[in-house]
């Protein structure tokens, strides 16, 4: 199985039902070609919760059951459902054929062939903690380790690479991706983090320590790396004035730090990696 709920959806053949937000009039929890795929025993997407989307599964599990190919449904958001938005939605259910759903598939394959990726260097406790939330989030994650034991504990569904030069992984990520440094060597730290900083192109750099270790690592840039800027890293890490040193706190406020800074920016307002 993939990392991606809709393909994964489609892989069986139970019958599913493409449930589409088509129309959007005042407030909604999610805007007009927002969509969802149903099937009897499972879901893919969202239309943005709450009563409106019980609603719409039930209405596409009707359809499923009775055979009927197309539905729809116009909701008014509002106390009669239970919910405040104020606004009205259309939404169209239609029953995807083989055509559709081997299109749906290609589609999920380029979108998350186009997510930003972010490198998780360094299977320890911290980083199998950020795996496991950034397995739920829209990126792909690579955790990299030098050590097979290490990365063998990790369970989330996030991509795992062995490797014995990661700061070859470093070099070859695409522009815009994100680097958390946190492996078991803090020299490998310095070399890993010197690495992502001076790609030039990170949409995130974070090196876990504190600020004694970031001045260690300055120093060591001063002295191995022509002098290279030190201002884009963010370290200590998740550093949101929060003491508990527990790594799924820890990979709570740092996995909130990748996400706003990835999101922050679009793609095409960060520098483009040099192909020089």
């Amino acid at each position: 199985m993939t990392t991606d709920p809709f393909s994964n959806l489609l892989s069986g053949n139970a019958p599913v039902m493409r449930v589409e937000l088509t129309r959007v009039r005042g407030s909604s929890p999610r805007e007009a070609g927002a969509f969802m795929l149903v099937a009897e025993g499972a879901i893919a997407g969202t239309i943005g919760g709450g009563q409106l989307e019980y609603m719409a599964i039930d209405k596409a599990r009707a359809l499923l059951r009775s055979g009927e190919t197309n539905g729809r449904m116009d909701v008014p958001l509002g106390p009669e459902i239970g919910q405040c938005c104020g606004g009205r939605v259309e939404i169209s259910l239609t029953m995807m054929t083989e055509a559709d759903r081997a299109c749906e598939r290609n589609e999920a394959r380029a979108r998350h062939s186009a997510l930003p990726h972010v490198y998780v260097m360094g299977a320890g406790h911290v980083g199998r903690a950020l795996a496991d939330l950034f397995q739920h989030m829209p990126v792909r994650c690579i955790l990299v380790d030098s050590r097979a034991e290490e990365l063998a504990l990790d369970t989330a569904m996030v991509e795992h690479r062995l490797s014995v030069l990661p700061e070859a992984d470093v070099r070859a990520a695409p522009p815009g991706s994100a680097f958390v440094v946190l492996t078991h060597d803090h020299a490998l730290d310095f070399l890993l983090t010197a690495e992502a900083l001076g790609r030039g192109d990170a949409a995130y750099v974070g090196m876990i320590g504190s600020a004694t270790k970031r001045a260690s690592f300055e120093r060591f840039c001063r002295t191995n790396c022509g002098g290279a800027s030190t201002d884009a890293l963010i370290c200590p890490i998740g550093a949101s004035g929060s003491r508990d040193k527990r790594p799924p706190v820890i990979a709570a406020l740092v996995s909130a730090e990748v996400i706003t800074a990835l999101t922050s920016e679009t793609a095409a307002e960060r520098p483009e990696r040099a192909t020089s």
